[in-house]
């Protein structure tokens, strides 16, 4: 899966390069894999809407290096299991299967054309290590070491869902629970949780404007 990175358009092109600048030690394969979304993903959205049309050009930044923030909080461990719920069109769950190809994803949504759609993009790049279903959370009765999930509902109702989800035995460096990606003011969200939320800012992690605002949060449950 040879790809030439130049094809791409100048906006996704410098945001690709920032992203292995952020990510020294990817594989070739993994750089591949990356270089392999933006095409895969303009085509789909063309006829699915997975991303907002005028913001297909910032993939890599919005969507890509977004879902890579949560590695500012967690390295998962080697044959951790992860639900990514509510992933739309595969984010954060996809790109975060690329980066740790150990891991197992299981990638759960309620609207199954965009479970399609990253079907698709996942045999496209030959991702071996995702599973997807379509249905809504409550319906999934499996057991996982950590649910990720970005900016899908308020933290509260998130963890009433999953609450189920979270398997006991521990095998990483943080005990089991709940990653969300979120933006903007969140102490009032944060409240209940106040004494054992983690939150971590990605301005610290990545310099462009975008991040200033966004949030990597973790729920022990």
């Amino acid at each position: 899966m040879e790809i030439n990175i130049n094809s791409l358009p100048e906006t996704a092109q410098k945001q690709l390069e920032a992203l292995y600048g952020y990510f020294p030690h990817l594989s070739e394969q993994q750089k591949e894999q990356f270089a392999a979304l933006y095409d895969l993903y303009a085509d789909w959205n063309s006829k699915i809407n997975v991303i907002s049309r005028k913001d297909i050009e910032n993939l890599y930044e919005h969507h890509v290096l977004h879902s890579l923030g949560i590695t500012q909080i967690i390295n998962f461990h080697s044959g951790s299991k992860v639900m990514d719920l509510g992933t739309g069109g595969g984010f954060p769950g996809m790109p975060l299967a690329i980066y740790y190809p150990d891991v197992t994803f299981h990638l759960v949504d309620s609207i199954g054309k965009k479970i399609k759609v990253g079907q698709a993009i996942a045999e496209a790049i030959g991702l071996k290590n995702v599973t997807f279903r379509h249905c809504r959370g409550e319906e999934e009765k499996q057991q996982f070491d950590f649910v990720v999930s970005r900016a899908v509902m308020p933290l509260a109702d998130l963890a009433k869902i999953v609450r189920k989800n979270i398997a006991r035995k521990q095998i990483n460096a943080l005990p089991n629970g709940l990653i969300c990606l979120k933006g903007g003011e969140l102490q009032h969200e944060i409240l209940p949780f106040k004494n054992i939320a983690i939150t971590e800012d990605l301005s610290k992690a990545f310099n462009e404007e975008y991040f200033q605002t966004k949030k990597v949060v973790y729920l022990p449950l």
